[in-house]
């Protein structure tokens, strides 16, 4: 029997034990279902042959051996990481089109007893969902930007903003990147359907009566791309400033920062992608403070020199209405009381 979900909130309630991604491990990776685990009748080689013979000998050749490679790896999956479950167990099953994977798969999952069921349209009736919730469907909370120039903390708030009940969505976590030249994380990011996925959960889970603080962004995190209507969003959205001295601000990025600062040959090979934009002379004071472990000066240079004047500039260019919340410090202590004023003015924008 095949499943057919027509809403997000149809995927975030189905009820199933397991969701079971039957695609090749690249498709995998790219993107899937929510919670899905990846248990592929076809791996990359394997599928990529089966293709070729279907477009270059005949479907029949290619389905026989499909058949043949489906049922091999299929034992694997139930000798293997199914060999446990019970007989009760109830999985959901899908492939790209709801097609000859996963039905050859859940036929040989009901074989055994199992209450197994696909899902109708396979993957791209997820990805239709993820695509008409982002791009085709106006965003549906009322959004407050969190504002502030580099090192104002504006990420580590977001988790303080959610302990104390206020909806956040941290563009940067699902991105998987801080958002700046100096904002690669360990992992790399995922890809961009993978990114509007997680997204498309998160916006799913909004409560439309309340509104969501979002961290100011440009229009892409890192490589990748903000949906048109969260981007629409965005820019018409009240903005919450937070106003740190630069020195106080220079001290949370260098603890921000730490894997980076660990690292003087990453650091300097970021420093160098500046070259275009600043003077030899410049970039040679950059690299003697790298070379000083003076991290806490660097960060404090780079607002001064590069970042800041930048912030600046784009405000000027966007008028931005904003209000002002200006804090002394940025250590623990501080960005718990800093919380406690931003969720209190939320509401109000």
């Amino acid at each position: 029997m095949a499943v057919t979900f027509s809403s997000l909130a149809d995927v975030l309630a189905h009820g199933f034990d397991e969701v079971i991604d039957v695609r090749s491990p690249a498709e995998w990776l790219e993107d899937r279902m929510p919670g899905a685990i990846s248990l592929p009748v076809l791996d990359n080689e394997e599928r990529a042959r089966v293709g070729t013979i279907y477009k270059q000998v005949n479907p029949f050749t290619a389905r026989k051996l499909g058949a043949a490679l489906v049922a091999r790896n299929a034992a694997k999956h139930i000798e293997g990481p199914l060999a446990e479950k019970p007989g009760g167990w109830r999985p959901l099953v899908y492939c790209w089109r709801g097609g000859q994977r996963s039905n050859s798969f859940a036929m040989i999952l009901s074989q055994i007893g199992w209450r197994v069921e696909v899902v109708a349209g396979g993957y791209k009736s997820w990805r239709g969902l993820v695509v008409k919730a982002l791009y085709e469907t106006p965003f549906p909370s009322r959004v407050v930007l969190l504002d502030g120039n580099t090192g104002t903390a504006k990420t580590g708030l977001l988790p303080l903003l959610k302990a104390r009940g206020v909806q956040v969505i941290d563009l940067e976590g699902l991105a998987n990147h801080r958002g700046s030249l100096f904002g690669a994380m360990p992992g790399g990011q995922p890809a961009q359907r993978g990114f509007e996925s997680a997204l498309a959960m998160e916006v799913a889970r909004l409560d439309p009566s309340l509104p969501v603080v979002i961290e100011a962004e440009s229009s892409k995190v890192g490589d990748l791309r903000l949906p048109s209507e969260l981007w629409k969003a965005m820019r018409a959205a009240p903005r919450l400033e937070i106003d740190a001295p630069r020195s106080a601000r220079a001290e949370y990025l260098a603890r921000a920062y730490a894997d980076m600062v660990e690292d003087a040959g990453k650091l300097t090979a970021v420093i160098d992608r500046l070259r275009p934009l600043h003077a030899a002379a410049v970039i040679e004071d950059w690299h003697k403070m790298v070379a000083a472990g003076a991290h806490v000066a660097l960060a404090d240079d780079l607002m001064a020199r590069h970042y800041d004047p930048r912030y600046l500039r784009h405000r000027e260019r966007i008028g931005a209405a904003q209000e002002t919340v200006a804090v002394e410090g940025l250590g623990p202590q501080n960005l718990e009381a800093l919380a406690d004023r931003v969720a209190a003015r939320v509401g109000a924008l």
